[in-house]
Order: structure tokens, then C-alpha cells, then sequence
């Protein structure tokens, strides 16, 4: 079956938290989450490169809107997370670098600053690594974390991945440093 012809709901819930694809107008709750997390999220450049841009909100909008763009094309699907008892956005997850021959993705995650330490993003996480067994048919999603980042490595442990390797000098800073990468999956 094509990737494009797959029916996919945009919506998840847990127990807290509505993950949803990014729509037009979410740019604004995603460039405060990301302005509020910037120094955490910019300690891992190899990691995550696009939290070296200067953050703007167009720039926040056009990522939710190529996000919606992308998801609707099975190339990529974004998640934004929030929580159940209100509107405040937690962060991002999803699923990417999608291979519907396996099929596999990745999956990838952040939680803004003040609502880390509760479990949010290992919740996410899971409901991701679920909704793709369940709904999508993945046999296998990965999780890539920088070797150094304990609370990203803690998130996939508890989210039921397993260490299968570290990946020496498999990233490059910006400076030239190398980095080392932990590669986790969940296989079915």
C-alpha cells in the first residue's frame, strides 16, 4: 500500500496528556515552549540541530505547518503534546525517518523546561511507540539519544526500549567534537 493511502488518526490520548499533529496557529505554544527550553535543548547540537536557529515564532509556525504538511504525506509524523486538564503545550514527539517497506521509524521527543521530572515525556513516548505497532504496523521503531544525555536515555529505558549499541563518534557538534550515540529500539 502506498504511504499516502494509509488512514492514520491524528489524534492520541493517554492517561495526562492529547497528542496531536501540528496545525496553523500552533506556532505561537511552540515557540514559547521552545524559547523556555532553548538552554537544555541546545546543549545536544548534534542531537538536535534545529535547536541551534534562532527561535522565532514564524519560524515555530512554519514547522507546525510543514508539520501538518508532512504527516498528511506519510513522509514524517509530528506530535505535539499536551496536557489533558488544560491547553499547555508540553513539547514534541512523533515519528520519523519513516521506511513503510519494514516498516520502521524512529521516534523522537522534547518536553519543555518546567514540566520536566513527571513522567510526561516517557508517556508520550510510549503512546507513540504504541499507536505505531497498533495502528501503523511498524515492526521496529529506534531511538537515537546522545551517549551523554542521561534524562534522554532514562525517557526511552522507561518507555520500554532497549539498548542495542553505542554508536562511537557517530555525531559531530558544530565545534567539530565527536559524539557518541546510544541507538534503543522496541521491536514487535
Amino acid at each position: 500500500m502506498q504511504a499516502i493511502l494509509r488512514d492514520l488518526t491524528d489524534r492520541l490520548e493517554t492517561p495526562r496528556l492529547i497528542l496531536r499533529c501540528p496545525r496553523p496557529g500552533d506556532g505561537v505554544q511552540v515557540h514559547e515552549a521552545v524559547v523556555e527550553t532553548l538552554a537544555a535543548l541546545r546543549a545536544w547540537p548534534a542531537s538536535l540541530p534545529w535547536a541551534m536557529a534562532e527561535p522565532s515564532v514564524d519560524a515555530s509556525e512554519a514547522f507546525c505547518r510543514q508539520g501538518q504538511v508532512d504527516f498528511l504525506a506519510r513522509k514524517a509524523l509530528p506530535l505535539l503534546v499536551f496536557l489533558k486538564d488544560g491547553d499547555g503545550l508540553v513539547g514534541a514527539s512523533g515519528l520519523h525517518h519513516l521506511d513503510w517497506g519494514v516498516p520502521k521509524a524512529e521516534v523522537g521527543y522534547w518536553c519543555r523546561g518546567s514540566l520536566q521530572g513527571r513522567g510526561l515525556t516517557a508517556e508520550a513516548t510510549r503512546a507513540v511507540v504504541d499507536w505505531g505497532f497498533e495502528s501503523l504496523g511498524m515492526r521496529r521503531v529506534a531511538c537515537l539519544s546522545d551517549a551523554a544525555n542521561t534524562a534522554s536515555r532514562r525517557v526511552a529505558e522507561r518507555a520500554g526500549f532497549r539498548l542495542e549499541g553505542i554508536m562511537i563518534h557517530e555525531r559531530a557538534d558544530p565545534d567539530g567534537s565527536l559524539r557518541d550515540t546510544c541507538l534503543y529500539a522496541v521491536t514487535r
